[in-house]
């Protein structure tokens, strides 16, 4: 079988405050930029990616998903507990002092964990987990 990871989903609260996340503060292109009945989907990656892409998404974009459901989802981004995503770099440390630089929210300065990585973990503007890790 030959099976890629194509896209991921992380959500989103405020598609402006997304983009310039994704496009100024880790260097990611916007690839799509599309409103349906009041929502946004916004699709980025890495320009030397092109086969794969992060689409952030109204949490709320979802018929199936309930208004109770909606709110459960908006506390857990608020807490950073709802999702998150690991990406990879060849200088963590210099990844992590443009991201800081872009205000993004601190959780872990870079470090060698003991699996044999050095990585750091930083907050989207909508509270999702992105650790950046170098590996060896």
């Amino acid at each position: 079988m030959d099976i890629k990871i194509h896209a991921s989903f992380l959500p989103h609260n405020d598609a402006d405050a997304a983009i310039a996340f994704y496009r100024d503060a880790l260097g990611f292109e916007v690839r799509n930029d599309v409103g349906y009945q009041g929502l946004r989907w916004v699709t980025v990656g890495p320009a030397d990616q092109p086969d794969v892409a992060i689409v952030l998404n109204p949490p709320n974009g979802d018929p199936g998903v309930t208004e109770d459901e909606q709110r459960v989802i908006a506390e857990m981004m608020a807490k950073g507990t709802y999702a998150g995503i690991v990406l990879r770099t060849p200088d963590v440390d210099a990844a992590f002092e443009r991201v800081q630089a872009s205000g993004a929210e601190v959780i872990q300065e870079p470090a060698d964990q003991p699996y044999g990585v050095r990585d750091c973990a930083l907050r989207d503007p909508a509270g999702n987990m992105i650790r950046l890790q170098q590996h060896p």
